[in-house]
């Protein structure tokens, strides 16, 4: 597919996210053909020359470091090269370097013009300002940002004011990638198209729902934004709600981004208030220290950051309720972490145990049936169910797994959230992203707990960086008789 003469100019062109994500992305949009080199680029913003000077080397090391293998090819390079374009500008100020951009953009005034803002969200602001000072504004403009939108309700809500002084809603995209992935979208089709799930998809038919995003990493390169933010700003307030939001939403009235949208608002409006001491009898927070990862020894979180104390929490688990008629009941348990296990997303529907049991004890464990949601490292789906072994005469019940592995199901296709994410951007398609409303309601509930942590003056848990957090946490689950379903474990248990 084809699609319309576009201009996609990143602000922070140099950094982090453009090099590691955006580039690869728009690298393999190139390679596939669904821009035109004739009729697209892009254009990357830098802050000196000497980093404008050396972007293209870097840019092509970053594709061989975060491409497939085998993805990478010269010629390929060579055709995208020539559409990539830098500009020395300092985003927070108007003045004559704005012209360099406006003198790219100005020679295709008709094309869609995409405006990713992979910059802190405390110069949103200044940018939407100085892009109007500019007149670079068109009709067939979108505005991109990344999470997370402000720092608490008050600042999400003035950053959206400031954007929306120059931006239609319609015009603006709030992207988050976890919504691009493929399983993440398939999960409306599993819900809404299967009777299966149609029918069992309620408080009469599932225990519980496990939100997992566990990452192996450490601070990298985000020492002083983390240190501000931690794990429940950075991942609660937008991955992990937004997961729990297409988990929990009731069907839409349409396939469309309003309809969507409106549902999972109810959900987010719907979640049950932790506030005071609700907050410490229904979260954990932890923070890592030194311990071995894949092999490694690595060092905690204080010594990472290179400060004798901090309360930032870099571990959470969270016990929330929907409180609804689908939902009345069920915990929703949501956990993300860094420095874990295993680098790992996934959500895990447990169903209930069967009302009767009809084999002997001697047959063996029964195990309710579970959905298993896998969004990385590798995309699948697994439905757990229990069946006789049909390797013994005798009866012995054991688990077994229907396995939807997308690796190998579509070995022609490349998964990338934000390729899928740019195309839809590209072609006005906001299905997939997220409205301000939503933003400011997931804010509303995480700033209580927040504030809660704050005011309590209690350090968060220690947890041994390679482990799956806390010991607070598997306490959590345990006081409703649940446990956590990690990876590792359930490869084991299931294989």
């Amino acid at each position: 597919m084809n699609y319309d003469a576009s201009d996609i100019i990143i602000f922070g062109g140099a950094g982090d996210l453009a090099l590691r994500k955006l580039l690869p992305a728009l690298y393999r949009i190139y390679s596939e053909d669904s821009f035109s080199a004739d009729h697209s680029s892009v254009i990357l913003t830098c802050r000196s020359d000497e980093e404008a000077d050396g972007l293209k080397d870097e840019i092509k090391k970053n594709l061989k470091l975060n491409l497939a293998s085998g993805e990478f090819s010269d010629t390929a390079w060579e055709s995208f090269a020539s559409n990539v374009h830098s500009v020395v500008l300092n985003i927070a100020e108007h003045d004559e370097q704005w012209s360099s951009l406006a003198g790219y953009l100005d020679e295709h005034p008709d094309r869609v013009r995409v405006f990713y803002l992979a910059i802190p969200p405390a110069i949103y602001g200044a940018c939407c300002e100085n892009l109007s000072k500019q007149n670079l504004i068109t009709e067939n403009t979108r505005l991109v940002v990344e999470k997370p939108i402000g720092y608490d309700s008050e600042s999400a809500v003035s950053i959206n004011n400031k954007m929306a002084e120059y931006f239609r809603e319609d015009q603006l995209y709030r992207i988050d990638h976890y919504l691009g992935k493929e399983t993440v979208q398939n999960l409306l089709a599993l819900r809404f198209n299967n009777l299966l799930f149609e029918q069992l998809w309620d408080a009469k038919s599932i225990d519980h729902v496990q939100i997992s995003i566990s990452e192996t990493v450490g601070l990298e390169k985000r020492a002083s934004f983390y240190d501000g933010a931690g794990a429940m700003r950075d991942m609660v307030q937008n991955h992990l709600l937004q997961l729990l939001c297409l988990i929990a939403m009731e069907p839409p009235h349409k396939l469309n981004a309003s309809s969507i949208r409106q549902e999972k608002l109810k959900v987010l409006q719907s979640l049950r208030p932790l506030v005071d001491e609700e907050v410490s009898s229904n979260t954990v927070r932890g923070q890592y220290v030194a311990g071995e990862v894949g092999g490694e020894l690595k060092s905690g979180y204080l010594e990472e950051l290179g400060k004798p104390s901090s309360t930032t929490e870099t571990f959470v688990a969270i016990r929330a309720q929907i409180d609804n008629w689908r939902w009345s009941k069920v915990p929703f348990y949501l956990r993300t972490g860094k420095r874990m296990n295993e680098r790992s997303a996934e959500i895990v529907v447990q169903f209930k145990d069967v009302s009767h049991r009809l084999y002997p004890s001697d047959a063996g464990a029964l195990q309710a049936n579970k959905l298993v949601i896998r969004l990385q490292p590798d995309e699948s789906m697994q439905l757990v169910l229990m069946s006789k072994n049909l390797q013994k005469l005798e009866t012995e019940l054991q688990p077994v797994t229907l396995n939807l592995n997308f690796a190998d199901a579509s070995k022609e296709f490349r998964s990338d959230a934000y390729k899928r994410l740019l195309l839809d951007v590209v072609a006005g398609n906001p299905s997939l992203f997220i409205h301000r409303d939503e933003v400011e309601e997931a804010w509303n509930w995480c700033d209580p707990i927040i504030a809660a942590w704050k005011t309590s003056n209690r350090q968060p848990h220690l947890y041994r960086s390679g482990s799956w957090g806390p010991d607070g946490s598997d306490e959590l689950l345990a006081e409703r008789g649940h446990q956590w379903f990690n990876l590792a474990e359930i490869d084991k248990a299931i294989s």
